[in-house]
């Protein structure tokens, strides 16, 4: 049998397979932040397609750090009884599922702030003083006690994308020069507190996951050789898997090529090259890798080259939830074209998260 299709484990957690749904957001909870009983539906159909783990679609941390409408809450206890019946969704198929806790930063649409003024298309955010920082680090403590209420399996910090924690680590935007910005050492302060901070409050018994850049494609704002420092460094701390993606502020679509990797095999895996540098900077810690992924080949070879331990997908398993069971069936790849429909800001949020080629 395939390696593909083996039980793996992330620390205390012992998975089915070594196949990881990325963090996908459905943007259909209500305005308070509550999930819908269709979320749960989605939910138990991807644990009866065969998942090894799930992950939560992200889920703000306070009310000022959502991202957008639809977005999911767990700021609140109110927010905890949908999410137990998720996660009980879940489980009643056998499935594994983390809590994906985020704060957007400089992508609230409740008040935009970050590491450093900063202005964006039409917007202008302002800077976070050091005491809402730490009420920010305390909040990320709150979610994850609130994620073990609600039945979850472990957490996972987002700390990529562009939100919050990938903001601080950025050059390019965090230009402070107190003990929260300039050199790394310094711009990593909010990523380490976050973590010490989840670890404290549900122990060694859970498995705490970070989501990184291997790069933002700006041109000088968080780049490869940061990420392996950034990710070599927080692996040491005890973290107990990490999930490698990409893009940040001020990316370039035109940068993404230097993240590819140069065996044609890996062609589809955008990340690939990237990831091959932080893989050898955190071994043996669990890793596992997103974006582009959709042929059984490419997997087989992603874990045969020990790029990474689990192959993390989004748009796939929204086109086919029962991707797995296909795969280990003998379907060759995944269906999904990539067309961006799913998430077009013509329907987001606006219909249940929906394959739109169907």
């Amino acid at each position: 049998m395939s390696l593909l299709f083996k039980p793996f484990r992330i620390g205390p957690l012992k998975i089915g397979n070594r196949f990881m749904r990325s963090a996908t957001t459905s943007a259909w909870s209500d305005d308070r932040g509550v999930v819908r009983p269709e979320i749960i539906d989605l939910y138990r159909k991807l644990a009866e397609g065969g998942l090894g783990l799930i992950v939560k679609g992200h889920l703000y941390v306070t009310d000022s750090g959502k991202a957008h409408a639809g977005m999911a809450g767990i700021s609140h206890d109110f927010h905890i009884p949908m999410l137990r019946e998720l996660t009980d969704a879940v489980h009643g198929h056998g499935g594994k599922i983390v809590a994906q806790i985020n704060h957007a930063g400089y992508n609230s649409m409740v008040d935009r702030a970050g590491p450093s003024e900063y202005e964006g298309d039409g917007w202008r955010a302002r800077t976070l003083s050091s005491e809402e920082l730490y009420t920010i680090v305390g909040a990320f403590g709150d979610a994850a006690e609130r994620a073990m209420d609600a039945g979850f399996d472990g957490v996972q910090i987002h700390g990529a994308h562009g939100y919050l924690v990938s903001e601080f680590l950025s050059r390019l935007v965090n230009r402070r020069t107190d003990e929260w910005g300039g050199s790394l050492k310094k711009r990593i302060r909010l990523l380490n507190e976050v973590y010490d901070e989840v670890r404290s409050r549900v122990g060694s018994s859970t498995p705490v996951m970070l989501k990184i850049n291997c790069d933002d494609f700006s041109p000088d704002g968080f780049t490869v050789d940061d990420s392996v420092e950034v990710a070599e460094a927080i692996c040491k701390r005890g973290l107990d898997l990490l999930e490698i993606s990409g893009g940040g502020v001020g990316q370039q679509s035109a940068l993404h090529r230097r993240a590819k990797h140069y065996d044609p095999r890996l062609e589809e895996a955008n990340f690939a090259g990237h990831a091959e540098k932080i893989r050898a900077a955190t071994k043996p810690t669990p890793m596992s890798l997103v974006n582009g992924i959709r042929s059984r080949d490419c997997m087989e070879a992603i874990i045969e080259m020990d790029l990474a331990d689990i192959i993390s997908m989004s748009r796939p398993f929204i086109r086919e939830p029962d991707l797995v069971k296909r795969l280990e069936a003998g379907q060759s790849k995944a269906t999904c074209i990539s067309c961006g429909a799913c998430n077009s800001r013509e329907v987001f949020g606006k219909n249940m998260l929906r394959c739109y080629q169907r």
